[in-house]
């Protein structure tokens, strides 16, 4: 391997770690928290580094001494004891990286990271409000979700129009439709082909 195309693929190793480290729920949450003190964030940024260089200083490495060094360096510099069993998962990960940058890899580091910031975006994106802090099983959120569809009015979204001989339409926008439509309210319904709803109320 060149010596340019060794630096980019360190580099490219690197930013795989990194990725990794900030994707990792349990640093994450240290950090958040401040459980390294007045210097998380410094810490938090220097341990990328750290684990680079432990990889690059110990060509040969078993699964359970990555896991032995992170856990040291999460009680050591966050205070944190790793028990949510993410630990061999974020050590697995790093070892696969470590042997595509042994094989001079870049691609599969790009993709590695590429996928981990996906999966992190994702997450991020999520709700504050998690279903169960709103008192309902997540199982039953769906559910619950159809359900208030259903209970919706059609009556709600009706727009009264006129028309040329002086009556009204209710013309109602372009949205799901209760399935059971209660038959009290509704008369009948024509679907126009440009996806819009006639809804004549029963006089």
């Amino acid at each position: 391997m060149m010596a340019g195309a060794a630096e980019d693929v360190r580099t490219l190793f690197g930013a795989a770690i990194r990725a990794a480290l900030e994707a990792w729920p349990a640093l994450q949450i240290a950090v958040e928290n401040g459980f390294g003190g007045v210097h998380t964030q410094e810490k938090a940024e220097w341990l990328g580094g750290a684990v680079e260089d432990y990889f690059i200083a110990n060509v040969d490495l078993a699964l359970e001494e990555i896991e032995d060094f992170l856990g040291e360096l999460m009680t050591t510099e966050f205070d944190t004891v790793v028990e949510d069993g993410s630990l061999p998962q974020v050590s697995q990960e790093l070892q696969t990286m470590f042997q595509h940058f042994q094989k001079g890899d870049g691609a599969a580091l790009q993709e590695m990271t590429s996928n981990i910031n996906q999966k992190k975006c994702k997450v991020t994106a999520t709700p504050l409000k998690t279903a169960k802090e709103t008192g309902v099983d997540e199982e039953d959120v769906d559910s619950v979700e159809e359900m208030e569809v259903k209970e919706v009015p059609v009556r709600a979204w009706a727009e009264v129009t006129a028309t040329n001989d002086g009556t009204t339409t209710d013309v109602v926008c372009p949205q799901p439709q209760p399935s059971d439509p209660d038959p009290q309210t509704i008369k009948e319904e024509d679907i126009v082909e440009d996806g819009w709803t006639i809804v004549r109320r029963k006089k």
